[in-house]
């Protein structure tokens, strides 16, 4: 399991607190990776990027405004280090002029990650109100997955091109023109 703590001794605090680090985690990698990409349109790879962080941020924000409710101001003692890419995509994960059904493919092998871990992580949880925020977080990851599914599902061919790719000569898919005379 991806994480230095002792998943059978948290609290409801901890569980909240791991929760938000791994929910901040991956808004974090989302926007480094729809900065890195840049934006050209509103259905590459980067707004795909910019669209999960801010949906993470939202998880996040819930996260921690659950976790005032409950507990106000009392420092937290879990850390960002104490887990690891729980639900982050991988760091080489994007590259150049990538393709938008790629960048969803990254989302959902991240969301699946994140789905794995609560999941796995249910086994040694003892304490009834974690067990129950780890299957209620289990839950919410699992209907990520099925949303970004249904987006996959519903791409055009087209989303499958690297962007360089449609800057190709369509009479000649072979060559492209990127602004020079074949």
């Amino acid at each position: 399991m991806p994480t230095r703590l002792d998943i059978s001794k948290l609290t409801l605090m901890d569980a909240l607190d791991l929760a938000t680090l791994i929910e901040v985690e991956a808004q974090r990698r989302y926007t480094q990776f729809a900065e890195q990409l840049g934006t050209r349109d509103a259905d590459d790879a980067g707004a795909v990027f910019a669209s999960m962080a801010v949906n993470e941020s939202k998880h996040g924000e819930q996260l921690a405004e659950r976790r005032l409710a409950l507990f106000g101001v009392e420092p937290p003692k879990v850390k960002l280090d104490d887990i690891f890419d729980v639900e982050a995509p991988d760091f080489g994960a994007p590259h150049r002029n990538m393709a938008p059904l790629d960048a969803y493919q990254v989302a959902l092998f991240s969301e699946k990650k994140a789905f794995a871990f609560y999941d796995q992580a249910l086994r040694y949880v003892k304490q009834p109100d974690v067990k129950a925020l780890f299957e209620e977080l289990r839950d919410e990851e699992a209907e990520h997955v099925r949303m970004v599914e249904e987006i996959i599902a519903k791409l055009p061919p087209s989303a499958a091109l690297d962007l360089e790719d449609l800057d190709a000569d369509p009479s000649n898919p072979g060559v492209r023109t990127h602004g020079v005379d074949s």
